[in-house]
């Protein structure tokens, strides 16, 4: 693909299916973990300087951090549902375990305060319709304008359904300014296959005159995209196949999301007004169907 999208299967070890660093990803600020643990497993999570959330995917878990353990109830699929969730500061040890198996995402980011732990309900999540007609998604944010105060930490879970376009118009966020926050971005991408085959979607992040990127792929199931810099979007979901990803976020600042559209493309905002959002939002589970999907080259 590129040296920004990284294919299912090569970003990880071990019990983790997705392994990105800082390091890895060529930047400073933001990372992703994704491990998939067997029922009564467990991985243990040293933040050193980073922060952290534990953000069940599948699955219900438990925490234990200085000798006190919390019950995360979890989610049966990432199609539809929220979870609660673990924040874990800078300077702390955690065992992470799972009570009925799956898959629990951990991103991070480098802090720059002395928190504490905290356990965050569901009704914590804020749950947003955004966009209109062919540009409609569910954005379920986790710390982004919620209860949750993390020093540079931003994540959010973006659902599209099929035939749909999100991350757009392009935007970008990669200085400073009064509408403009420096942020690295991480996507972690999940297509929800059928009897006829996997799905796909299609990423794009294209550069400035004096910051040239390009990146144009065709996204699968556990891929994961980097955004270092530049105008980012669309994700488009392939029609009849629904798309998930997770976003992770930080900068050299606090944690605050601002992002400008490209100039070209944000006229298209003004349409959500006259437009309508799609008949598949908000996002139903269907009980009937096993969504779990721990391996991601299934």
């Amino acid at each position: 693909m590129s040296d920004y999208v990284l294919p299912a299967g090569t970003a990880g070890h071990d019990e983790f299916e997705v392994d990105v660093s800082p390091q890895r990803a060529g930047w400073t600020y933001s990372g992703l973990r994704v491990a998939t643990l067997a029922a009564g497993s467990s991985t243990t999570v040293e933040t050193g300087e980073y922060e952290y959330l534990v953000l069940p995917l599948e699955g219900s878990w438990r925490v234990e951090v200085d000798g006190r353990t919390t019950e995360l109830a979890g989610r049966r699929t990432i199609w539809g549902q929220v979870t609660d969730y673990f924040f874990l500061p800078r300077g702390t040890t955690a065992v992470v375990t799972a009570v009925s198996g799956g898959r629990v995402g951990l991103p991070y980011a480098l802090a720059s305060e002395d928190l504490e732990p905290r356990y965050c309900p569901v009704d914590e999540v804020t749950v947003e319709l955004r966009g209109a007609d062919y540009l409609c998604r569910q954005a379920s944010s986790y710390s982004v304008g919620n209860a949750l105060h993390t020093s540079r930490l931003l994540v959010v879970e973006v659902i599209t359904p099929g035939g749909c376009w999100s991350s757009y118009p392009p935007h970008k966020h990669d200085e400073e300014g009064p509408d403009e926050h420096e942020l690295e971005e991480i996507y972690y991408f999940q297509i929800k296959g059928n009897e006829y085959g996997p799905g796909m979607a299609l990423h794009a992040t294209y550069g400035t005159a004096d910051r040239p990127i390009s990146v144009a792929a065709k996204i699968g199931t556990g891929d994961v995209a980097l955004v270092p810099h530049g105008w980012h979007g669309p994700c488009a979901a392939a029609p009849g196949y629904d798309l998930y990803y997770l976003n992770v976020m930080a900068g050299p600042g606090g944690a605050e999301w601002k992002s400008v559209d490209d100039p070209e493309y944000t006229w298209l905002r003004g349409t959500y007004e006259t437009g309508t959002m799609d008949p598949r939002l908000p996002y139903q589970v269907d009980e009937n169907v096993d969504d779990i999907q721990a391996d991601p080259k299934n």
